[in-house]
């Protein structure tokens, strides 16, 4: 068995997640996890899917011919990796939306070596002001030598910076 990694992205209407889970299980592939969104009218995703080695190419193939259909197919072959175990956190941010968040924030846990898992954004307007509220939710993969306390103290401190709310939890399941 192999995994593929499925990057897909076309014009958002109804039918398309069937339409891939078809090829997937008449190839004898396994939907074994996704991320999928509607997003400024576009359907994106992105899937893992476990096949028979002898199989992939002619999955492969299947996939490509959804193009007909004005839905992008990008297939990458992959190997399952076990992770070693490490600390998981959840940060969470709102704050009024302005270019750059996700980059202060990325930036900050890059120098930290912390990898990014999970990344959800939205951007909402304010109850009483209709002023742009943003939103994101990360999960992060912590290095054994990052100091977890010291990491808050760096995000408190980029908060207010930023004038943003961030709140930071170690993650529930942790690897």
């Amino acid at each position: 068995m192999i995994d593929l990694v499925l990057t897909l992205i076309g014009p958002d209407q109804p039918g398309i997640v069937d339409s891939v889970s078809e090829v997937v299980a008449a190839h004898g592939g396994n939907w074994l996890e996704s991320r999928m969104a509607h997003l400024a009218g576009k359907f994106a995703g992105v899937l893992r899917v476990e096949v028979a080695d002898e199989r992939a190419a002619a999955l492969e193939q299947a996939l490509g011919r959804l193009e007909s259909t004005g839905l992008k197919v990008i297939v990458e072959r992959s190997v399952p990796v076990e992770a070693p175990r490490r600390r998981a956190v959840e940060i969470e941010l709102v704050g009024l939306d302005r270019p750059g968040l996700v980059h202060e924030i990325s930036t900050l846990l890059a120098e930290r070596r912390m990898n990014v898992e999970e990344l959800a954004t939205d951007r909402t307007a304010a109850a009483h002001s209709g002023d742009g509220m943003f939103h994101a939710r990360v999960r992060v993969i912590v290095p054994e030598t990052v100091d977890v306390a010291a990491l808050r103290q760096d995000m408190e401190r980029l908060a207010g910076d930023l004038m943003v709310e961030i709140r930071l939890a170690e993650a529930l399941g942790g690897r």
